[in-house]
């Protein structure tokens, strides 16, 4: 008998790599000006810790680099990595923000976690870091 997407009742190759993912970073070639970054992620889910329900929300970084510049497809697998997760809005928030800071030591950042809306209420949770 086939499977599909060539499974074999083990893990698929998308769910281990999200699995063995780490941030990466690359170099910023760039340091004669100061630029922003910005990256949306339309299609962020993670778990409510109290209903087990899913919450899904838009998550946008936006980012001034110093030194470094965080890899794309490392920061997807990173942000896939909350799916299964059972966390608070702000916590998803400020762990992206606290992990990037660490990651990218950034000369500013903004993490913005815009939550669908659950029980007629719509959250937005906005997390900044600059450098002192």
């Amino acid at each position: 008998m086939s499977t599909e997407g060539g499974s074999k009742g083990g893990e698929l190759y998308g769910e281990i790599a999200i699995r063995n993912n780490e941030l990466e970073r690359f170099e910023n070639r760039t340091r004669v000006r100061r630029y922003t970054v910005e990256f949306t992620c339309p299609e962020f889910t993670c778990l409510c810790p109290r209903s087990g329900f899913p919450d899904f929300a838009t998550i946008r970084i936006k980012y001034v680099p110093h030194e470094f510049c965080v890899e794309l497809k490392s920061l997807k697998l990173y942000i896939n990595g909350f799916r299964d997760q059972k966390i608070f809005h702000e916590d998803v928030t400020n762990r992206i923000l606290d992990d990037l800071v660490k990651l990218l030591d950034p000369w500013d950042i903004e993490v913005v976690g815009d939550f669908s809306v659950r029980g007629n209420i719509h959250t937005v949770i906005t997390s900044k870091h600059s450098k002192k």
